[in-house]
């Protein structure tokens, strides 16, 4: 038994959680590769959830005082263990212990000035709260935007569509250094030594969350990423997805270069591509700009020497001695006479030939004897076809066709148009195709992040700055080549910033009438500098006058009612046009609904009693499809949506019955019963196209396992 191994067992029985964390620790370590990447798995990672209500047993720390600079705030966490009354203000009584043999401290704090933590392990029990809809696509299925911290929303998703999701497009923060983004609720800088293993960590938790969501018969995940982390993060994906296909594109999306005085200016950044199943790129119509890029325009058909090319060395006539035979070519340029036959390796080769031609051999520019590409059989199809160019008779001068070109003759790809003197074949290049798969090297115009994601934002929602918006066509490209031919499909974005995949998926249902979904998750941070200028206004996280100026309720929110309806939030129509693949004034909108909702932390004993079905209502919509009504109130025998039932009571399940075999379009049906036998039976007769799920047990199993489950 190492020592490691004694020490924990000298923990268990004192301090059980102590000897958890430390067993989970142990395991990591015993689990770190000898090569690959190696990182602090563990950094500490908690969530701080302004608004959700202060209950006994949860963990808190104390809000700034007005006004208070974040150098003097109070990072510590602690338990609530009970409330009491005073002065007509609620307060909490809270305990904490920093080591297991140190005192336990006491502390008071008014419920309103503290804030809920929440550790990534802890189980919660989200609930989804409405705050706002665009309706403009009929019967379509809705699009959905969900305030909320990204692994947990995360976490409620595998309720709704484990193994459902189709494509997933991200793009994390890139990590900077440059305080971009939040860990532990700080801000991570350039001089944080654990900047790269927090970044690690953070991205870990969620690939894992998010490759469950994947379909693994046929799905994709595409990360964007810059050249801070593509090294680790390229690894990463490795490890999380060892069983995918993984690949890299550089795009440019700065054509000017980001200037630095000391490096070189960054132009592009970096895609991965990571296949699940059968997943693969498809061609796609693209424009005519990048069919120029990848040099697909005015390609004529390529003809190659029929001499085998190489150095003396490697071309030896000894080494394919079948291949060592004359051709004869008639003297005045019309082509081939004859083909001979191989001779022995030790024989010379004649000079003598039919009258009016010259024999042909494959010798080398330094007079060695080499060998040609072909047999002396295939040699006279290709004569006999026109596929073999000889106009002199000199070794250089003689062209074929090779196996793949000859093909694009024979399907028709490029057509022939006439003959030369030489009798070989004329053709003509094939109208370029709109429809193909790139290459790995995209220097597109209208992937210009400036041009078209920061201008786009502009016309979108005026005078609302949020930095470095991707490019929406640079997006809706990416997405097109793996769910071009799935109209259907769930596209999920889990760092959504401004809306634009969202934006991205409405103009792709556009161009082919589509029903595609797309599942955005932002939070509603505030910047760095606004941060410091809100604390400075006496401003705190849940205030009314912070949260308005929140990634969500700011940027994202806005942008996508204006995308669907055309029209900006002062309500003016929105100036310009969209280019390239669908043109269309921007003011024209879009044909698509969308729903707005804000996760709620939900108490585990109100759910296990049924009494918190408005919480989660929405999860059951998005779990049937998203699509019609949504069944949000309690009632007392059963309701029946467009594509959902639930049966509250089993005294009504007949009934209920009856209905889902009226209703054609019905999916799933939540049964509500902790009775075995009164699920199961109702299971035995619903219609074989309708899936059962029983509330509120499937919920709450899938929120009370440990977080780490995976």
């Amino acid at each position: 038994m190492s020592r490691l191994s004694e020490l924990l067992r000298q923990v268990e029985g004192k301090d059980e959680r102590l000897a958890a964390d430390l067993k989970r620790e142990f395991e990591q370590l015993s689990k770190r590769r000898a090569f690959g990447l190696n990182f602090e798995r563990h950094v500490p990672e908690t969530v701080e959830l302004p608004g959700r209500p202060v209950r006994k047993g949860d963990k808190v720390r104390f809000l700034p005082e007005r006004g208070q600079s974040a150098a003097g705030l109070d990072r510590r966490l602690w338990q609530v263990a009970g409330f009491r009354h005073e002065g007509g203000k609620r307060i909490a009584e809270l305990v904490r212990r920093e080591q297991p043999e140190a005192e336990i401290e006491q502390a008071e704090r008014a419920v309103a000035d503290l804030v809920v933590v929440a550790e990534f392990r802890d189980p919660i029990f989200p609930g989804l709260k409405s705050t706002g809809k665009v309706t403009r696509g009929g019967d379509k299925p809705f699009h959905t935007v969900i305030n909320a911290e990204n692994y947990h929303a995360l976490q409620a998703l595998l309720y709704t569509h484990e193994g459902k999701v189709d494509a997933i497009y991200i793009d994390p923060p890139y990590n900077t250094g440059a305080k971009d983004w939040k860990y532990n609720n700080d801000y991570v800088d350039g001089e944080d030594a654990y900047r790269h293993s927090k970044w690690l960590a953070m991205m870990e938790r969620r690939l894992k969350l998010a490759k469950r969501l994947l379909n693994p018969e046929n799905s994709v995940l595409i990360v964007t990423i810059d050249e801070k982390e593509y090294l680790r993060l390229g690894l990463l994906l490795q490890q999380v997805f060892p069983e995918a296909r993984t690949q890299m594109v550089s795009s440019v999306i700065n054509p000017k270069g980001q200037s630095r005085t000391d490096a070189f200016a960054r132009t592009d950044e970096y895609i991965f591509f990571v296949s699940l199943g059968d997943s693969q790129p498809k061609p796609a119509t693209l424009s005519a700009e990048w069919r120029a890029s990848e040099g697909t325009t005015t390609k004529d058909i390529r003809w190659q020497s029929l001499r085998r090319a190489g150095l003396r060395g490697a071309v030896r006539r000894s080494d394919r001695p079948n291949l060592f035979f004359p051709i004869f070519v008639h003297n005045d340029g019309t082509g081939v006479h004859s083909i001979g036959e191989p001779i022995g390796i030790d024989d010379v080769p004649d000079a003598s030939s039919p009258p009016g031609t010259t024999a042909v051999w494959p010798e080398r520019a330094d007079g060695s004897d080499g060998y040609w590409q072909v047999s002396h059989v295939r040699v006279r199809e290709l004569v006999e076809k026109g596929m073999l160019r000889a106009p002199t008779p000199k070794t250089s001068a003689i062209m074929y066709l090779k196996s793949g070109e000859a093909a694009k003759v024979d399907s028709g790809h490029y057509k022939v148009v006439g003959s030369r003197t030489d009798g070989s074949i004329e053709t003509a290049p094939p109208e370029a195709s709109s429809e193909f798969i790139p290459g790995t090297q995209w220097r597109i115009s209208s992937h210009n992040a400036g041009v078209y994601g920061t201008s786009v934002n502009n016309s979108l929602i005026p005078g609302r700055r949020f930095p470095f918006p991707k490019s929406l066509y640079a997006v809706e490209d990416a997405l097109r080549f793996f769910v071009a031919d799935k109209p259907n499909a769930t596209i999920l974005d889990f760092f959504s910033g401004s809306g634009t995949t969202c934006h991205a998926v409405m103009r792709l249902n556009k161009q082919d009438g589509g029903q595609r979904q797309c599942i955005s998750i932002t939070n509603n941070e505030v910047s760095a500098d606004e941060h410091k200028a809100l604390r400075e206004q006496g401003l705190r996280p849940g205030d009314p006058g912070w949260e308005r100026l929140g990634i969500c309720e700011y940027i994202t929110q806005p942008r996508i009612t204006a995308a669907i309806t055309g029209t900006t939030p002062d309500g003016e129509p929105i100036k310009g046009d969209y280019k390239f693949t669908d043109e269309f004034p921007m003011a024209d909108g879009f044909e698509e609904n969308v729903e707005f909702f804000k996760l709620t932390y939900e108490a585990q004993r109100p759910v296990a009693h049924h009494r918190a079905f408005e919480a989660i209502a929405p999860l059951l919509w998005l779990k049937a499809g998203a699509k019609g009504r949504r069944i949000d109130q309690h009632v007392e025998g059963f309701d029946l949506a467009d594509t959902y039932g639930v049966l509250f009571n089993l005294d009504s399940a007949e009934d209920f019955l009856s209905a889902l075999e009226a209703a054609p379009g019905a999916r799933m049906a939540f049964i509500v019963t902790d009775d075995d036998r009164g699920f199961a039976a109702v299971c035995r007769d619903l219609p074989a196209e309708v899936e059962a799920v029983r509330l509120y047990a499937s919920y709450l199993s899938n929120f009370t396992i440990n977080t780490e489950r995976d």
